[in-house]
This record gives structure tokens, sequence and C-alpha cells, in this order.
């Protein structure tokens, strides 16, 4: 079933942007001033849900018309032209850090059930496997989609869901694999650290020897880390493939619930941390495991989060070192709301720290 968007907007030129994307390239840009007014519009429909206690918010209606272009250029678009819509979305004083938005576009494909583009507080995601959850969960709710598999549009690739008859949903991700093995980074007040890079639909710093506990309430102490180690990524010029920014830095530890696989910690893009076990971390993950030979197709890795909530992880080879992961997880609708936006609110576009 296709989806079209109802654009509010109002503009007075719209500019077709010739952009050339590779389906591997993450786009992410970091705000640290209050962005540009919103054009004037009057309200977009959302649904909001939580995966294993991660938000999305999925806007059915009201968002920018970014033309027919490959998914990659419409997220182009989308970040030139309307990114105080992006914040407006999901920043305070509508959203929070937390909350990652995911805009329905019209599919390429006429098999796809959906295409989206993911985004948060600070840039775009180029996927989200909590967010695919929550999506898929969205357009069941809808009545949209009935049990079964979904092929979703995402700007890194077309990502095949299922949704399943108990409502849990399994996402067949984008190729995942290993990019480095233990390199080391000085991290300033912290000290040095050893992770491996990895790539799951985001690129990922994973460590697994640390001091830290993670729990609830340990969580400020995780976050300063976390940051000061892909602070310190960045500037030692440590980066995924190609040159892309090192976004997520992911800590492991044992489980608590001994019927799990391993604990972790996700720093997200900007100064937010993953409520759920992370989707794509998890794929790094698994990537991880399966060339150091600790993980073979078709076994099972449940990945417990910081909140003890879980997700089920398994893959299949791919050659050339990837692995094609498949995650399951479930959401719950939080609600359904409208929300405004006025020509004369001095946040329209949200409040961006």
């Amino acid at each position: 079933m296709a989806f079209k968007a109802v654009c509010h907007f109002e503009s007075r030129q719209t500019v077709r942007l010739p952009v050339s994307m590779s389906c591997f390239v993450f786009v992410f840009k970091f705000v640290y001033n209050l962005p540009s007014p919103m054009l004037p519009l009057s309200s977009c429909r959302i649904v909001d849900s939580h995966t294993a206690g991660e938000p999305t918010r999925v806007v059915i209606s009201g968002g920018p018309e970014l033309g027919s272009g490959s998914i990659p250029e419409r997220l182009a678009y989308f970040r030139s032209r309307f990114d105080s819509f992006r914040s407006g979305v999901v920043c305070e004083p509508r959203g929070s850090e937390v909350v990652v938005g995911a805009l329905l576009v019209e599919p390429i494909k006429p098999e796809a059930a959906a295409a989206v583009i993911f985004f948060n507080d600070v840039g775009y995601l180029g996927m989200c496997g909590h967010g695919t959850i929550g999506l898929i969960t969205t357009l069941a709710h809808l009545g949209r989609i009935k049990p079964g598999i979904q092929l979703i549009e995402t700007p890194v690739g077309d990502v095949s869901a299922c949704l399943n008859a108990d409502g849990s949903v399994t996402v067949a991700s984008v190729a995942s694999y290993r990019y480095r093995a233990a390199v080391a980074v000085d991290v300033p007040g912290f000290g040095r650290f050893s992770g491996d890079i990895a790539w799951g639909g985001n690129w990922f710093f994973l460590i697994g020897e640390h001091s830290y506990a993670i729990t609830p309430a340990n969580r400020n102490q995780l976050l300063a880390a976390a940051t000061a180690v892909r602070e310190a990524l960045q500037a030692s010029a440590i980066t995924g493939e190609d040159g892309q920014l090192i976004d997520h830095v992911e800590f492991f530890s044992e489980p608590q619930d001994p019927a799990n696989s391993s604990r972790n910690f996700v720093l997200c893009p900007g100064a937010s941390f993953d409520r759920s076990p992370c989707g794509t971390g998890t794929s790094a993950k698994m990537a991880c495991l399966y060339a150091d030979g600790a993980m073979s197709p078709g076994d099972l890795w449940r990945q417990e989060g910081i909140l003890g909530t879980v997700f089920t992880g398994s893959f299949e080879a791919a050659g050339t070192g990837q692995i094609l992961p498949k995650i399951t997880g479930k959401a719950w609708i939080t609600g359904e709301s409208t929300l405004m936006f006025k020509d004369d609110d001095p946040f329209g576009a949200g409040i961006v720290f």
C-alpha cells in the first residue's frame, strides 16, 4: 500500500537537489543553534509508540512533500529544505532528545508497504531497528498492514520486516559487518579504550572491556564516558569505512538475566542513550561475533538493554565477512495526536540545545 504525505507548508520555491548517495552512506548533521523559523503550516498527525522502552514517533500526514527521487535524495532534500520540521516534531516542547521520528514518504517500489526517513533531535538516521519495529506496529494499528512480511524502503536500502501473529516484529536489516577490530583510543579523563568498529545500519564503536555497571542508576556515568569516547574518536580521526562518522558508542557487559546473552548501553547521536537494546547495535554486535568465530548462522543472540528489555537476534552469512541480521522485538502504541505549529510560536521549530 502506498502512502503520500500531505504538505501544509507554503513555500515560495521548489528546488530539486541532484544528490547521489551510496546505500551505505549515513547522513548526519549536528545542530547547535536554534533552527530557522518554521514555514507557515497548521498541523501534522502522529502516532507514538515505544519499542522495549525507546520511543518512536511516526508522522502519518502533514509532512513536507519531498518529490519522487530516491529515498537518499529525498532525505537530502528534507535535510536541506525542511530541517526545521524535523526539529519541530522531535525536539522540545513537542518531543524530547530521546524521541526518534519516522516520516512516511511515497514508496518507489509498488510492492513496498512504506518508505521512511528516520530522524532524531540532532539529525538523521540511515536505519533504525527499534524505529522499524515501532513503524510496523503503527501501520498495523492503523489497519494498513496485516501479519506477514512487509518491505520497507529506507535511505540505506530495503528492509524486510515481518509482523508476527503475537504482535512482535522481526526486522531483516541491512547487511552488517565488522570494519576494524580492537581499535585503541585514548580518551581524556577516562583512559584508554579498545573497541571494534562495525556497521549495522549505523556506525558503532563497541567496547567490551570497561569498569562501568550497565544500570539505569549509572546512566549519567555511562553517558559521560560514551560521549567522551565519541569525541576522542573524532579527534583521533578514527572513522567508519570511507571516513564515515562513528556516531554510536556501545558498552557491553554480562547480562543480569542469565537467559540472555549480553547487556548493553548505547549512546545515540546527540546526547541521549537508547532505552531499548538497539536493533542496529545488535546487528553490529553479531557482525563482530561472526568475525571472531563466536557466533554462527542460525544461532540466537538475546540482547538485553539497560532497562532489562530484550531483542532476539540471528543472522545468515552474506559472504565477504558480512551478515544479514534479523532482529525481533515488540512495540506498544502510546498515543495518537496532532502536533500544532503556529507562525508566532517562537519554538515552532523546536528548542535545540
